[in-house]
């Protein structure tokens, strides 16, 4: 009676064993549907968010047109009272989405914010000496780094 049994037991274990494999897989391809859904999910939230931004810009683009259409007829004065304007709406564009300066001039140098572009000698090293493109920090984090001058240490130096 015992190999029976354990003819038996061993059936049952191996159908438990199917069973258990039948849900890993079904589990598997669950989880890589969920994956691709996610996946797809950003996408669509990504292009929300950039339609949104674009189309904020577009009223920016629509006072540059106009005023370009305007060129021969504005005088000196004009075309510098437009160029304030959409300076000014730019730029509180970028602040309302978080998008800010940071200063650099006579600051030390750091990897993290600024590029090197030019040096120049000096009493004082990695001091900055020149921004020639501004830095803009994303909320917290640097969305470009500056482009700037530093000084270095030049001449005799005293040992």
């Amino acid at each position: 009676m015992k190999p029976k049994q354990d003819t038996k037991e061993l059936e049952e274990a191996k159908k438990k064993q199917e069973e258990y494999l039948n849900d890993l897989k079904r589990l598997q391809a669950e989880f890589e549907n969920y994956k691709k859904r996610q996946e797809k999910e950003n996408s669509h939230f990504k292009d929300f968010a950039n339609q949104e931004l674009l189309k904020s810009l577009l009223t920016i683009m629509d006072d540059f047109e106009h005023s370009l259409n305007s060129l021969d007829k504005a005088s000196k004065e004009d075309l510098e009272k437009t160029l304030e304007l959409l300076y000014s709406k730019l730029k509180n564009f970028l602040e309302l989405n978080q998008v800010r300066p940071f200063n650099s001039k006579n600051e030390k140098f750091d990897p993290y914010k600024h590029e090197v572009l030019l040096q120049q000698e000096s009493d004082k090293e990695d001091i900055i000496l020149d921004e020639i493109q501004k830095g803009y920090y994303f909320k917290d984090k640097i969305l470009r780094h500056a482009k700037v001058k530093i000084s270095k240490l030049g001449g005799k130096q005293n040992d």
